[in-house]
């Protein structure tokens, strides 16, 4: 196996969200080389070419269409591969689908690179992620998905808008399934410290539960909005693969919501859903316990079950 190189990143499918992913990654300045692969080379090669003619305006890189052998010595994988979610179609539809794609990517990735960081970004991400943990055989830890970064980003975006303050400084996360079982945690919500509520009253909001039950119902029908729109989503989530590289690449021990396999937190067992965790060099460096009334744990054990469901049938 090839000494990994650091600085270099491949991204697996080049499709909207992974020609987009290799765009936004491109602008990051975080790696110096970049394969894209997709059972389309030429498609890979275009979208190589199209942003190779950029890098006059960035930090310089080698950026190239490959195959598999070409991911021996990359630090980071990051698989967008897979059918697109069509309109009036749940990321649950597309699971068996998507995991006989995986079928044959992940063991082919795991055949010329043992070393590297799995970012799962394809959907459905949590059934994925499970997937390409079993079929590629690394540990648990460098296996992760995109889980609810974007999901979480949506609802600070929301939350932002609803009180009139910079997103960047509401505190909030979304758990569990990448999808329609999603948990907006907001026990632990808080803007600066101050808990949700009592913001939201200094802002002069008072309907406490029929705001959060509106927003929770945008940030879970954004994807169906954008997608019945404009036909996909790619921006805000090559935006969180990013994100999710940044703090790969620099070791920032972020604490992220990414997809990764749950062992007995908060009584979940054997599935990959989305939880507050560490996220550094390594990979998923550990959980981060958050607050949950009742009603969320419940909730979110029923996600867990959900998720069970389908893997039970698709896996």
């Amino acid at each position: 196996m090839a000494a990994l190189k650091e600085r270099k990143v491949a991204v697996v499918g080049c499709g909207f969200v992974g020609s987009a992913s290799a765009f936004a990654l491109m602008e990051s300045g975080l790696f110096s080389e970049m394969v894209l692969i997709d059972v389309n080379k030429e498609k890979a090669e275009g979208e190589a070419l199209d942003i190779s003619h950029g890098l006059p305006f960035a930090k310089p890189m080698q950026i190239y269409a490959g195959d598999y052998k070409d991911v021996a010595d990359a630090a980071v994988i990051v698989v967008t591969a897979g059918a697109g979610q069509k309109p009036g179609e749940t990321r649950l539809d597309l699971v068996k689908k998507n995991i006989g794609i995986f079928k044959s990517i992940i063991p082919e990735i795991a055949r010329y690179n043992r070393e590297g960081i799995l970012l799962i970004v394809a959907n459905p991400v949590d059934i994925l992620t499970y997937a390409a943990a079993k079929l590629s055989g690394f540990p648990e830890n460098r296996v992760f998905g995109s889980g609810t970064v974007l999901d979480t980003a949506r609802l600070k975006y929301l939350l932002g808008q609803h009180l009139s303050i910079d997103s960047r400084s509401v505190h909030a996360c979304i758990i569990g399934e990448h999808g329609d079982s999603e948990i907006a945690a907001w026990s632990s919500a808080n803007v600066s410290g101050i808990p949700l509520n009592d913001f939201c009253e200094m802002r002069g909001h008072f309907e406490h539960e029929k705001s959060m039950k509106e927003i929770a119902e945008n940030v879970k029908n954004s994807a169906y909005k954008i997608i019945e729109k404009k036909g996909a989503t790619y921006y805000g989530i090559a935006m969180s693969v990013r994100r999710i590289c940044e703090a790969i690449i620099r070791d920032e021990k972020s604490i992220l919501p990414v997809s990764s396999i749950q062992h007995g937190e908060f009584g979940i067992e054997d599935i990959a859903l989305s939880m507050p965790a560490i996220v550094g060099r390594s990979g998923v460096e550990g959980a981060v316990p958050i607050r949950l009334s009742d009603e969320e744990n419940k909730a979110l054990k029923a996600s867990a079950d959900t998720l069970k469901e389908v893997l039970k049938e698709a896996f």
